[in-house]
């Protein structure tokens, strides 16, 4: 038996108080009350909670991702794994759900609800209705993950009610996903029963999806920043706020995780026991997790830490096992396989040229700290064959979004607010069927970048006059099996190249990441055009 002393958070009574916990068989066999608050002792508290995240943005395994997350005190994470989905289909999911096995840390999976998440772009599978149903049936599935296609609920779409129908029968939540979606269109969303919804970037909407019922996960991840937007809420909604990430690039994993934001709004002067209920208590309850709660015959799940202002994570228990102390994990790296999904050849330059067609260019906008795009209109400048040419001066570079799958011709377009002055920037981490997206100067640059990813079967990649960078992917072209810390410290480098080369975004390859997502407003690019997302219709490159 393990004999734990200090002081005990209760949350759910906002009362502080000296005890001795006595774990036994993984469980918490009995707390015995001491007394009051003592300062001179440590705190404990149930695990912290990742509300929504695709581990598949940490670029690891759930076996790495878990290892790592330990140390900030975060113990489990609701995750949609409809990345790899749209590359493996539900071997994908499976492969998520068998290798989570292997760790104490607790994933709840769900059943990727959109693959291929639109109609207007390629990607390497689709999960369908029966699928979904086989899935729910596998006690690891928790909910039916982001239902993307809003427009399909709003409209009635019949495969898009069925999901959602059968996620009810089941039994399982239905996570939400309706960015800027307002008024009627989504009192009509909720009344489908959906539940929640993380991507809200504006605290009218977020309010007004909580006043319809609608619970709302704060999002700070690695591109999508909406903390500073939404945090008020918590005092104003206590026990409809949750805490999520999203997208967590290994290197911010490294730095912290859940255990940031509620230090931010400890730090902000937000009520304590609703910080701690978003971040511990509210996750748990919405989705009925098997998670500790720091109550008798509970599972040992608990948290250490310092004080109340400082927040320092100092141990971390799962089913009662120490699983990271003072900043160093516990659980042992594992090595595993790496299933992939890559089948198109290596490109020429002149695929990457664009032939003028009008006198103006529509262009996307890509904005720091958000998914969402704008569109503006441009004039071009022309090369002497008649093909349009990036401008670096006002930061139109060119964009394309090439086919793994098969081999076919690349989309382009162009972007402005990457700032490179020189060099490319290629990924085949993009959401959502992770086709190869790429940022560059000039056509020579680009199709280096995207020939680097090709050889590597997946990564993201730097090129710049001949000198060529990569950070290999080779688990479904979008993870690896390496190491979280060689992850991170490679990928900390190429962040560094890639600034060199003059980008002044906070996460270029984060946010290069989003600008094939068709889900999310306004303009973006899929492997087969530029997309209006407001018309949920391709549109023209050219303006006349």
């Amino acid at each position: 038996m393990n004999i734990l002393e200090g002081n005990y958070i209760d949350i759910s009574n906002k009362g502080i108080y000296s005890c001795s916990i006595f774990i036994e068989n993984g469980k918490i066999k009995k707390i015995d009350k001491l007394g009051n608050e003592n300062p001179a002792l440590n705190y404990f508290l149930p695990g912290f909670v990742d509300a929504h995240i695709h581990i598949e943005s940490s670029m690891l395994t759930p076996t790495e991702f878990g290892r790592l997350a330990t140390v900030h005190g975060t113990i489990a994470s609701v995750s949609d794994p409809h990345e790899i989905g749209n590359v493996l289909g539900i071997d994908g999911v499976n492969y998520m759900i068998e290798n989570g096995k292997k760790s104490p840390f607790k994933f709840y999976f769900g059943a990727p609800s959109c693959v291929p998440a639109t109609t207007f772009e390629t990607a390497g599978a689709a999960i369908n209705l029966e699928e979904i149903k086989t899935l729910f049936e596998n006690d690891e599935i928790v909910y039916l993950s982001e239902m993307m296609n809003f427009p399909g609920v709003i409209y009635d779409d019949e495969l898009v009610m069925a999901k959602i129908r059968l996620a009810h029968q089941m039994g399982k939540k239905v996570d939400g996903h309706a960015p800027g979606l307002r008024g009627d269109a989504l009192k009509k969303y909720i009344a489908a029963g959906i539940s929640t919804d993380h991507e809200c970037f504006t605290y009218d909407e977020a309010k007004e999806k909580l006043s319809l019922g609608m619970k709302i996960l704060i999002r700070e991840g690695s591109a999508a920043k909406n903390f500073e937007a939404l945090i008020p809420l918590i005092d104003e909604f206590p026990d409809m706020i949750m805490f999520c990430s999203d997208d967590k690039h290994p290197n911010d994993l490294l730095v912290g995780h859940i255990n940031l934001l509620v230090k931010r709004a400890i730090d902000k002067g937000y009520n304590i026991w609703n910080i701690l209920k978003a971040a511990c208590i509210n996750p748990v309850k919405h989705y009925g997790l098997n998670i500790g709660q720091l109550k008798e015959n509970d599972a040992a799940d608990l948290i250490i830490i310092d004080n109340l202002t400082d927040f320092n994570i100092l141990k971390t228990f799962i089913n009662g096992e120490l699983v990271a102390e003072n900043g160093l994990p516990f659980l042992p790296y594992l090595e595993a396989e790496s299933p992939n999904n890559f089948n198109t050849e290596l490109k020429q330059i002149g695929d990457f040229e664009l032939k003028a067609e009008g006198e103006k260019i529509r262009v996307i906008e890509a904005l720091e700290g958000q998914l969402i795009t704008n569109e503006i209109i441009t004039e071009i400048r022309l090369s002497e064959n008649g093909n349009v040419l990036t401008d670096v001066e006002k930061d139109i570079l060119k964009i394309a979004v090439v086919n793994r799958y098969n081999n076919s011709k690349p989309a382009v377009a162009f972007i402005k607010n990457f700032g490179l002055k020189n060099g490319a920037l290629a990924s085949s981490v993009a959401h959502d069927s992770h086709n190869i997206v790429v940022v560059g100067v000039s056509d020579e640059d680009i199709c280096a970048a995207v020939n680097e990813i090709i050889r590597h079967k997946g990564g993201l990649s730097l090129s710049a006059n001949g000198d060529n960078h990569i950070l290999s992917l080779p688990l479904a072209g979008i993870m690896t099996t390496e190491n979280g810390c060689d992850v991170a410290n490679k990928y900390t480098i190429l962040d560094k190249k890639a600034k060199e080369l003059g980008t002044t975004l906070n996460a270029p390859f984060m946010t290069l990441s989003f600008m094939a997502l068709l889900v999310i407003p306004s303009l973006k690019l899929s492997d087969k055009g530029l997309f209006d997302v407001d018309k949920f219709a391709f549109t023209t490159s050219f303006v006349f």
